[in-house]
């Protein structure tokens, strides 16, 4: 299975999680990382290129910090550029039927912010319903998403047993999500 993790965040260079994320699943066999924001300084998508690079992929992981209960913004704009009428969903939109989506995403907040009881008074996975609903129009296979909490007290340690999940969790999906706590 060739895998395709689109990574959106503005500056990895000063990101300790999806830096190392992304590091770390680059190094497997199968997978492609593409970092978003790198080929796109100025946000001028190449709608052409991305397609054809989702084309030649079964799984696809979009990996990307939280911003505000949301996705960065170039996450949003490829979304409405590459994810078309015509070639993602319509009646003559099918490119993308029958591969697998995957949402990676960290937090800076510890997971027991997201919960009814929490600060937040939702779930990730709850607030990621966008992303899903933007599956099942795509006709792409939702898959669980791996989430990263607590990015910013993370030991070094953690983080590390963070990217090693990932790459499993990215690599095969039926197995649980790991969770650093």
């Amino acid at each position: 299975m060739k895998t395709l993790v689109l990574v959106f965040h503005p500056d990895l260079t000063a990101s300790r999680a999806n830096r190392r994320l992304a590091e770390e699943i680059e190094k497997e066999a199968n997978v492609t990382v593409h970092r978003v924001y790198e080929a796109y300084p100025d946000e001028k998508i190449d709608v052409a290129a991305e397609q054809r690079l989702l084309e030649k992929h079964d799984r696809i992981v979009l990996q990307f910090p939280f911003y505000w209960y949301s996705t960065p913004p170039l996450l949003k704009k490829w979304e409405d550029a590459v994810l078309s009428y015509g070639w993602a969903f319509g009646s003559m939109g099918d490119k993308l039927r029958g591969k697998e989506l995957l949402i990676a995403v960290s937090t800076g907040a510890a997971k027991e912010n997201y919960s009814s009881d929490g600060n937040f008074k939702y779930t990730v996975p709850e607030l990621l319903r966008p992303l899903e609903v933007t599956s099942n129009l795509i006709g792409t296979i939702y898959l669980t998403p791996y989430i990263l909490y607590g990015v910013n007290q993370q030991s070094d340690e953690q983080l590390e047993q963070g990217a090693k999940g990932y790459v499993a969790y990215v690599l095969n999906p039926e197995i649980e999500p790991f969770v650093v706590r």
